[in-house]
Parts: structure tokens; sequence; C-alpha cells
């Protein structure tokens, strides 16, 4: 193998935020071995979004160069909780959350890599077996001031606020799964920096050779601000049905679909930017768009689904038509009629009647395709009708007493 060639070098460094020490990667890749890439995922959700895939991708491309990918699952790690970003210590797991997450990650994560070709490994196999007095020594290899250099740990102790004890043991742990896997290379987000760095430094100190750190941007959410996050509402999970997925990616701005072909997608960046410069010479980056999700779509699913899902959208939001597969929605009321806002609200299609009226004064209402003005407008019971809210939100509604 020759993983040195600078065609290949430029594809592993594609996208990257840093790599320390982008030197000795060359260095490592020049000995021409399969290096040992290792990516540790703590599993504190039971299901993945195309923020956690740009690390995932990453793999899949040292994985096609013929290097060892180590998929780290983090079962031990995880029921201690890493408080990266946050500025409260993080709920641990319990021992049956992290067995059926880590259940679905090893599901998910083979959409992408190639199972036959990939090494999951548990930190619990070396740390259970690490007695309590080896931990103690683990722990005497580093100082409280250097815990303290971490953001969020020197933020907490600055503001007074508490720092459990246990939590100093998570960067010390994930250092050391760099160890115990003799790791060649770690990934991880740009908020694992001080976590990875640790590898590198145990590393040292057990005789190895220190580890190259390559972190990963936060990919925004669809809103293009903040992180791509469940709890913010602004992700595209790599579960979600493919119109669903297609719309949301259909949904984002222009100027943020290129940064998702440079971090998710798998076409070479020569393409990418010929057709960013179509886009500035006049073309409409809908098409572009279009090409997007639909390489998604087929990765998560397959050709066919992204095939359907791309007539569906020219179906549904070109030529206005109605999706065939929308929810039946019951209604029961008291009385002869319920206003608009309410319908919305009840039947899942606004979190509250606020948002309801807010989205019907922007024209983003219609009923059986014809849009609503009046956010007082009352609907009448046994009545049958369909709702939209937005793009993609539909809904029959039936309003019964």
């Amino acid at each position: 193998m020759n993983t040195a060639n600078p065609t290949i070098i430029n594809e592993l460094l594609r996208g990257t935020h840093e790599v320390l020490l982008e030197a000795e990667l060359v260095k490592k890749l020049a000995e021409n071995r399969p290096l040992r890439i290792k990516a540790g995922f703590d599993p504190t959700a039971p299901d993945l979004h195309l923020g956690h895939t740009v690390l995932i991708n990453k793999l899949k491309q040292f994985q096609d160069a013929g290097h060892e990918i180590l998929f780290l699952i983090g079962d031990f790690t995880g029921m201690i909780g890493d408080p990266t970003g946050k500025n409260v210590t993080r709920k641990p797991l319990t021992r049956e959350e992290v067995a059926e997450n880590a259940k679905t990650y090893q599901t998910q994560i083979f959409k992408i890599l190639d199972p036959e070709k990939t090494q999951i490994l548990f930190n619990s196999t070396w740390m259970n077996a690490m007695s309590s007095a080896e931990l103690i020594q683990l722990a005497a290899k580093n100082t409280v001031a250097r815990m303290l250099e971490r953001d969020d740990f020197s933020k907490r102790f600055k503001n007074n606020q508490s720092i459990a004890i246990h939590e100093f043991l998570y960067p010390l742990i994930q250092g050391y799964d760099s160890v115990a896997m003799k790791a060649d290379v770690e990934l991880g987000g740009t908020d694992q920096k001080f976590n990875l760095l640790m590898g590198r430094q145990l590393q040292e100190v057990f005789g190895q050779k220190p580890q190259v750190v390559m972190t990963m941007p936060i990919l925004e959410g669809l809103d293009g601000v903040q992180k791509m996050s469940k709890s913010l509402n602004n992700y595209i999970g790599i579960a979600d049905a493919p119109d669903e997925m297609f719309g949301k990616i259909m949904s984002i701005s222009d100027e943020l679909m290129w940064r998702y072909f440079e971090l998710l997608s798998f076409r070479p960046m020569s393409e990418i930017a010929a057709w960013n410069s179509e886009c500035q010479n006049g073309a409409n980056p809908r098409d572009y768009k279009f090409k997007l999700a639909q390489e998604i779509i087929a990765r998560f699913h397959d050709e066919a689904a992204a095939i359907k899902a791309l007539e569906n959208f020219e179906a549904r939001f070109q030529r206005g038509a109605i999706p065939d597969d929308i929810d039946d929605v019951t209604l029961h009321i008291e009385g002869a009629s319920i206003g608009i806002a309410h319908v919305l609200k009840e039947a899942n299609l606004t979190s509250s009647t606020s948002e309801a009226i807010r989205m019907i004064n922007q024209g983003a209402v219609k009923i059986d395709s014809e849009k609503v003005e009046n956010p007082k407008l009352d609907i009448e019971v046994n009545s049958t009708h369909v709702y939209q809210v937005g793009k993609r939100k539909f809904a029959r509604i039936s309003i019964v007493n």
C-alpha cells in the first residue's frame, strides 16, 4: 500500500479542523503499513444524526485507503459521563442504557463502514480488568492543574461550580484507551481536543509512539447556526424516512450546502468546487442540493429510495401535490367548532397555538391546498380536510364530537 501518495493524503485531510501533528501523520503513512485508526463514541443516545457521521465518514476514508478502523464504544466511560461543552456534571448512564444504545450504534455505523474491515471495541474490556490500585496509578500520571486546563473544567472552577472527582477520570480513561488499543491516529470533534491530547501524553508515558490527533469540525444544523442536535430539533437523523430526509436537506441554505458537501459527501472536492463555480456563474443551487440529498439518502436507504424521494419532492413542492402517505388524525371535541390554531396544535403540526398563529400570519398554513388567512378561523365539527404547515408537515384531520 502507498497511502503517502499526496492525493490520498489530501483526501484524508479533507474537512479536518486541526491535525496534531501533520508531519507525524505523513511520516506514519510513509511506513506503508495499515495504521490503527481510533474513534470513540459514548453511547449517550440511541440514534445517530448526520452531525455524528462527519467523524464516521473520515473513518471510511481511512478504511478505503487500507487502514485498520477501531470503532470504540465507550461503555465504561459512558457510565462516567463526559461533560464536554457543558457547564455542569452530566448524568451518567446505566449499564442497561449503555448496552441498548451501543447495540443501535453498531447497526447504524455499518451503513457507512465495511463491517468486515471494522473492529468494534468496548473500553470496559480493559477497564473492568483494571484494579483499583492500577486506576490510582493511572490517576497519578496527571495533575489537577493539567485537568483545569480543559476549558469546561476551568470555567466551572472559576465560577465556583462543582466538579466531581470522577469527572477527572474521564479524559484519563479516554487517553488510556489509546494505550490499550495502540492507536496510531485518533479522530474526534473539536470539543474533544483535550481528551485526544491526553491519549498522546499517556502513550508516551507508557513507552508508545504518540498518536496523531485529528479533530473534525462540529456540523451546523438545519438553521446554519447551532450545532446539529436533536434537542434543538435542527437535525437530520440517519434513520429518518427518505422523504423527510430529502425535505430537510432541501431546507438548508445555499451557503450551508457547500459545507455539507465537504463534510458529508464522498464526491471528489474537485467536482464539488466545479459545481460551486457553476452556481457562482448562474446555475440553480437547487439542482446541486438535489444531488446532495440523493447521495445521502442512497447511503442510508438505497438508490431506489433516493430516486423516489426526488420524485415525491418535485410532485409535492414544485407542482403543489399532496403526498399520499400523510397521517390521519381524528380530534374529538365538544361543541360545534374549534379554532384553527387549536387544530394545528392538537394534531402536532405545531408545538403550540402561538406558533400556529405565527405560521398562519406568515402564510405558511393551508387547508386542502388553500392558504389560510384568518388565524381565528373556526373549523366545524364533522369535517375532514388536509392541513399543511410549512413545506413538509401534512395531516388529514377529522373533527368529530
